[in-house]
């Protein structure tokens, strides 16, 4: 009473060591932990707005190339009307050939084009296309793309957007445009003079193109104006419009391409621009700082989540190298006391020397028992397997009694060529069923063995049912475990359709569906009840005394032994309708190789089916 009252002080003692040197632990880790979350929480951020910062001035740049794409092909568009329609032409000549290839220059880019117009230098229109007339009372050279053109001549001018209206449209309708304006040399009689050549392109494309990197919904959002600050594109221009909202477009307009920081209406915020060619238009992305803070919430989220991890895991951690440290002895004697409660833990070796060897004597010991008790259960599935081994090759001497005794009738009847087919199909018989010793044979040989099964059969049973077999022809090559198809057979005779009339049919048909060889056999006999069907393979009680003497569970179990759990029979029966009972096997192809592996008891894998080898 004194000895286990003086191990039970020791072993209180013993235990409060351990969390005495798990809490120190667990303060020292938990601390560094939280300035090392602190440091990636700083770096994290930092990454974070560069990564923006960066991913904002690709996109802006894409769509900058985008841009000048498209007003480079305007540019061109206008070269081509001057140099090649233009320039080559004499008004005062009367004709429709400059209306034509104005026609056709329209039509070529018609999706991206509103008109093209030229006027001399009164302000007259000479020609124009699509088709119009002129408003009467437009005053051309007071608009502000005629008075650009007309006064840096030697360049081209894009207009901010507006509604072009000065040719009369019978549709009343007028679109929204950006206005190329140039000017250009006209002749008349021979006579150069200056003219001023109109572009109109659709507002519409530009828009497309601004409101596709407009996607973000974080407050993030791009914005074109021209060198003067003038709106060109805004996603919010309605409101700015309406006076609800105003933007910074005036100040940018005099930055140069680069990353900015500056304060507008009360918010911080990263400014990105951009310049576009040819115009001088400047593409801005504007990043509210709020942006970045939306982003860092769920950079917070993820360092707070990582820290409870680690502070798991350190917990962890701690506790067992506090218990390495002080409690050798603890853990051999918990140890020992598990596996004496009938649970197999590693005996615990280490600690001082002498608990060592005394936890390798005990470690040896139970070894050995564990040695011992594996024997025994590798002697039961030995025996197990030579049972099913024996049970496969069984074959029914019933069976065997009445084929030799219908030979002889068939001989002493002297129909000895219903007696020579029965001895021809009888040996074939034997010869699958017995296959060299072998368990798996190939789909084409059980086919075969159930074939000759069924000929003795009928000639037995004299034609008292049909037999159709409908297989696919691929399927004679896959590997199956012998005497499937038989023991169904025969159940099919005895229990479907035996008694019945000269209408029993049996149907046997085989299917590749889904990487599985089906095998099915269907009959029209007696059928079963739901109830039945619902024990036919999982109460081997029920299996009737005639017949194969193997019965559906018996194959249902061989299938499963050589293919895995998820294979076997399905049953499906209806009363005075029939029964089907199919197989189902994984399509392993048949090969020496593929047999003898699937003998000593691997299951091949989805990837190891398909190539047909281990």
């Amino acid at each position: 009473m004194e000895n286990r009252h003086f191990r039970r002080l020791r072993r209180l003692r013993l235990r409060g060591i351990q969390p005495t040197i798990m809490i120190a632990f667990s303060v020292i880790s938990i601390s560094t932990m939280f300035m090392v979350g602190a440091m990636l929480y700083i770096r994290f951020a930092t990454l974070t707005r560069e990564k923006t910062i960066e991913s904002t001035e690709r996109m802006m740049e894409q769509a900058g190339e985008d841009l000048e794409d498209y007003l480079g092909s305007m540019r061109r568009i206008s070269d081509t009307a001057y140099y090649n329609i233009i320039k080559e032409r004499d008004f005062a000549v009367p004709g429709e050939d400059i209306q034509r290839e104005m026609n056709i220059l329209y039509e070529a880019n018609r999706d991206s084009l509103r008109s093209i117009a030229v006027y001399n230098d009164r302000g007259s229109l000479i020609a124009a296309e699509p088709v119009a007339s002129q408003k009467e009372g437009s005053n051309v050279t007071a608009q502000d793309w005629y008075k650009q053109a007309v006064g840096e001549m030697e360049n081209m001018h894009f207009s901010t957007p507006h509604i072009q209206n000065l040719f009369d449209d019978a549709t009343f309708r007028y679109y929204w445009v950006i206005s190329l304006s140039r000017t250009v040399e006209l002749t008349e009689s021979g006579n150069p003079r200056l003219g001023v050549l109109l572009v109109d392109m659709d507002y519409a494309s530009v828009s497309r193109m601004m409101q596709q990197i407009n996607t973000a919904g974080n407050g993030q959002y791009y914005y074109l104006c021209d060198g003067e600050g003038e709106i060109i594109y805004h996603p919010r221009q309605a409101q700015m419009n309406d006076g609800i909202g105003s933007e910074n477009s005036i100040e940018t307009a005099g930055y140069g391409e680069g990353v900015y920081d500056e304060d507008f209406g009360g918010e911080r915020r990263k400014v990105i621009v951009n310049t576009i060619s040819y115009t001088g238009w400047k593409l801005v992305g504007v990043i509210p700082y709020s942006t970045f803070t939306r982003g860092m919430i769920d950079l917070r989220y993820f360092i707070v989540m990582l820290m409870l991890l680690m502070a798991m895991m350190l917990v962890i951690v701690n506790r067992v190298i506090s218990a390495r440290i002080s409690s050798p002895i603890l853990k051999l004697n918990d140890s020992v006391m598990e596996y004496e409660a009938g649970k197999k833990p590693d005996i615990y070796v280490g600690g001082s020397p002498e608990i060592s060897r005394l936890g390798l004597s005990i470690q040896s010991s139970y070894e050995q028992i564990d040695m011992l008790m594996r024997k025994i259960v590798l002697e039961q599935n030995e025996r197990r397997k030579s049972e099913l081994d024996a049970l496969q090759g069984q074959i029914n001497p019933h069976f065997l009694y009445n084929a030799l005794e219908s030979i002889m009738w068939m001989v002493e009847g002297e129909r000895n060529d219903d007696a020579a087919f029965m001895l021809s199909q009888l040996a074939k018989f034997f010869r699958i069923s017995l296959s060299k010793g072998h368990t798996v044979i190939s789909v084409g040989d059980e086919l075969q063995h159930a074939k000759s099964y069924m000929s003795i059969q009928k000639v037995r049973y004299k034609d008292a049912f049909s037999v159709v077999f409908d297989i696919e022809d691929s399927l004679s090559s896959y590997s199956t475990v012998k005497l499937v198809l038989q023991p169904i057979l025969e159940n099919a005779v005895n229990y479907g359709i035996r008694g019945m009339d000269d209408d029993g049919e049996i149907k046997v048909k085989g299917r590749l569906k889904e990487g599985n060889v089906i095998l099915s056999v269907e009959d029209n006999g007696l059928g079963m009840s739901e109830e039945e069907v619902s024990l036919v393979l999982t109460d081997s009680n029920r299996i009737r005394k005639r017949g194969s003497g193997v019965g559906l569970v018996n194959v249902n179990n061989r299938i499963q032994l050589v293919f895995g759990r998820e294979y076997g029979l399905i049953v499906e029966s209806e009363p005075d309708v029939g029964t089907t009972v199919s197989i189902r096997m994984p399509a392993v192809p048949y090969t020496e190789e593929n047999r003898k592996t699937l003998e000593k008891g691997h299951v091949f894998g989805k990837e190891e089916i398909r190539d047909g080898k281990e």
